[in-house]
Formats: C-alpha cells, structure tokens, sequence
C-alpha cells in the first residue's frame, strides 16, 4: 500500500468554518441542552489533534486526489 503524506493540522485549518460547525452540530446532538462555546470547543478540538497526531500522517494515496 502506498502512503502519502498530510499536515493534519493545516486541513483542519483549511476546513475549520466546516469542521467547527459539524463538531457544534455533532455535539448538539449527542447532548441537545449543552451549553458551550463553539469557537472555544473548536481551539480545543485543535489543541486535542496537536496532542495526538504527528505533524505530518501518513494516509493511503487512494485518500488523496491532486488536481
């Protein structure tokens, strides 16, 4: 299998309207009354994926599409 190679971080940041908005949708719905800061669970969510993931991750190239 061949890997490619992705800063997980910068895609986060890329994709950060998306991704900030379906973590606030996707919590909402696992805990409907929750009552949280979505900008501040999202520099959290940020901060969790510094801790846990390496700089740069290696995923399967059949993942990756360059235009």
């Amino acid at each position: 299998m061949n890997l490619a190679r992705v800063k997980i971080e910068e895609i986060v940041d890329h994709l950060s309207s998306e991704m900030r908005k379906s973590l606030r949708d996707s919590v909402n719905s696992v805990i409907p009354d929750a009552d949280f800061d979505e900008r501040e669970l999202f520099r959290e969510f940020k901060r969790q994926i510094r801790r846990k993931c390496n700089t740069w991750e290696a995923v399967p190239e059949r993942y990756i599409d360059s235009e």
